[in-house]
């Protein structure tokens, strides 16, 4: 997946929006006011076999999946300026399949929403009713 798919995939996720309160080419997006993903671009000068900088996507995770994910993609690192148990970024540099990109994005995003308190979980779930 490139950035731009990422992005609508996570844009689109239930009742999501997006600020940039660390800078302008961090984009987080949020659920209830709580952050289940970051995109941005990675460290100066790194690209892709097309010359095109290499993004990097933030998400959470439960910390043993995290440690599985992080053995099984070289491409899977502890979360970039993330608490590294419970986050991880994933270089999008084409070796992470999509399908798997996608499920760990809703993983994230259920994670953030199970935890969110009784009421904001109901006020969710009437927005995305409507």
């Amino acid at each position: 997946m490139d950035q731009k798919s990422v992005h609508k995939y996570l844009q689109d996720k239930p009742a999501t929006f997006i600020t940039q309160p660390f800078a302008q080419d961090v984009d987080v997006y949020k659920v209830q006011h709580k952050m289940f993903a970051t995109l941005s671009e990675g460290k100066e000068g790194q690209v892709n076999e097309s010359g095109e900088p290499v993004w990097w996507l933030n998400l959470k995770c439960d910390p043993d999946e995290a440690l599985l994910l992080r053995d099984q993609y070289p491409s899977i690192v502890p979360g970039y300026h993330m608490n590294k148990r419970l986050w991880n970024t994933i270089i999008l540099d084409g070796s992470v399949p999509e399908v798997e990109i996608c499920r760990m994005i809703d993983t994230s995003y259920d994670i953030v929403v199970d935890n969110l308190p009784t009421a904001q979980k109901e006020a969710l779930l009437k927005m995305v009713q409507s």
